[in-house]
């Protein structure tokens, strides 16, 4: 039976990963800072038939991600399957952000992904196999609006996953980017918000209509799933795969366009002239 440890397994994609490779036949280590609230898990693990097991693991800890391999591999000789998915969001302007706050978000998503990484990869390498998934983001390929932080820590990890597939590819190891679009997940509504008052209103007020419009598609973290155990499984595999709402029109977009005209595009007099220019370069409608 092959193994995977999911980091973020309590909700949202982390969740829905966790019971899909369960689904497939994995036995999998569902990975939380607090197993307390992995009931909805664990319900939903038991309806479907599946098992998963719970494990304690703080992303942003030394300690704690050492401890949660540490028991992994007690129990299983290494892992097949690596999937860090945990999280943070955050919504600032370059000149609204509070360091000392938003520290957090590259401690979990960027120092988090490399602790988990460090703990999986010796064993891996060892036994030369295993595939490392990086859930990145859109925002890990486009300069998201209002979310600096948020956007370069995914910008970060896309860096660190092109290098760790170099690194890794002459033991026998694959690494995989994940780079969801918006889908209805608990990350969004937990974004710590922008301050007010501020210079930059207009920025924010584009950025939550974008995600308005995107949760309004309504795409399910399952779908996101789906596109992590295709690209397991994928017999042309490849680095990057891309799904949910924007997921495929945002990067292609951005690609078109020169620097000149992304700088162009900020300079939208109103939000109604933001709107066209934006659905004339992604194809997405925001109004």
């Amino acid at each position: 039976m092959k193994t995977a440890l999911v980091t973020g397994s309590n909700s949202g994609i982390g969740r829905a990963t966790a019971l899909r490779l369960a689904a497939d036949g994995y036995r999998v280590f569902a990975a939380m800072r607090d197993p307390g609230k992995g009931d909805k898990l664990g319900a939903l693990a038991a309806e479907a038939g599946v098992e998963v097991e719970p494990v304690q693991l703080d992303v942003g800890s030394d300690a704690s991600v050492r401890a949660a391999f540490e028991r992994v591999h007690g129990e299983v000789e290494a892992l097949d399957v690596l999937v860090n998915n945990a999280g943070v969001g955050f919504n600032a302007t370059v000149e609204d952000v509070d360091i000392e706050a938003a520290r957090q978000v590259f401690e979990t998503n960027y120092w988090g992904v490399i602790r988990c990484i460090q703990s999986a990869l010796p064993r891996m390498r060892a036994r030369g196999t295993g595939q490392i998934v990086n859930v990145s983001s859109i925002a890990g390929r486009i300069a998201a609006l209002g979310q600096v932080v948020y956007s370069s820590s995914k910008w970060a990890v896309e860096a660190l996953s092109e290098n760790l597939a170099q690194e890794v590819a002459p033991f026998g190891l694959r690494v995989v980017v994940i780079e969801p679009g918006v889908t209805r997940t608990a990350i969004l509504p937990k974004n710590v918000g922008h301050p007010e008052p501020t210079a930059y209103e207009p920025a924010y007020r584009r950025m939550l209509q974008f995600y308005a419009k995107g949760i309004e598609a309504a795409v399910p973290a399952e779908e996101v799933a789906d596109t992590i155990a295709g690209a397991l499984t994928d017999p042309s595999p490849r680095l990057r795969y891309t799904c949910a709402w924007g997921g495929e029109e945002l990067p292609t977009g951005r690609a078109r366009m020169s620097d000149e005209e992304w700088v162009e595009l900020g300079r939208a007099a109103d939000d109604a002239a933001y709107y066209r220019d934006f659905e004339a370069r992604f194809g997405l409608k925001l109004a």
